[in-house]
């Protein structure tokens, strides 16, 4: 006969807040640094030319002439400035979210190290429950941050008495995931062609 285990004291620290995963984005940036330093180095160049008294680059002395002689609200201008828009804003919101989006983070209780589930993992899983209830033909589920959608197909019982066992399943299998944040549970039930 085994001696009883005894319940651990809780702890009085909180845990730790799970928060989402961020992709590193080497490429990106690494291009973007590439582009700026070329564009600097080409210009830092024309412009010790010129104080050196040669003459400067064909192409900026001729973007010097076509910028000051064109208008602020020419074609060109506009759509420049609206490429340069555009981009920096696609610069700032890559830099500003998080940008793993197929990564949930999962509950981080006292542990020091952080964890994450794939959403395609997630998602079978949950089949995999859901595939457990009698009755259940097919199954189809996607989740995502805020929500898990499973569609489920009935053979052979009563739709309402497997939307409430699914319902059950597919609880206790979110909470086995220990996300950080459970999806909310969007469950449609419907009787299979010909079942």
């Amino acid at each position: 006969m085994s001696a009883p285990t005894q319940a651990r004291p809780a702890t009085a620290t909180a845990a730790p807040r799970a928060r989402r995963f961020w992709s590193a984005r080497r490429i990106p940036a690494a291009l973007t640094a590439l582009v700026v330093l070329g564009a600097a180095g080409l210009l830092l160049y024309d412009v010790a030319a010129v104080r050196a008294h040669r003459p400067g680059m064909a192409w900026r002395r001729t973007l010097a002439h076509e910028l000051a002689n064109r208008p602020l609200n020419d074609v060109w201008v506009v759509t420049g400035a609206a490429v340069a828009a555009a981009l920096g804003l696609w610069l700032l919101l890559l830099a500003a979210t998080p940008g793993l989006r197929t990564v949930l983070p999962m509950r981080r209780d006292t542990t020091p190290i952080r964890a994450g589930l794939d959403r395609h993992a997630a998602e079978l899983a949950l089949r995999d429950k859901a595939m457990e209830v009698p009755g259940v033909r097919s199954a189809r589920v996607s989740v995502g941050r805020r929500r898990a959608w499973v569609r489920a197909e009935v053979n052979y019982r009563d739709t309402d008495l497997v939307r409430a066992d699914l319902d059950a399943a597919l609880a206790d299998g979110l909470a086995r995931l220990s996300l950080a944040r459970p999806p909310a549970l969007a469950l449609s039930v419907r009787r299979a062609a010909g079942g």
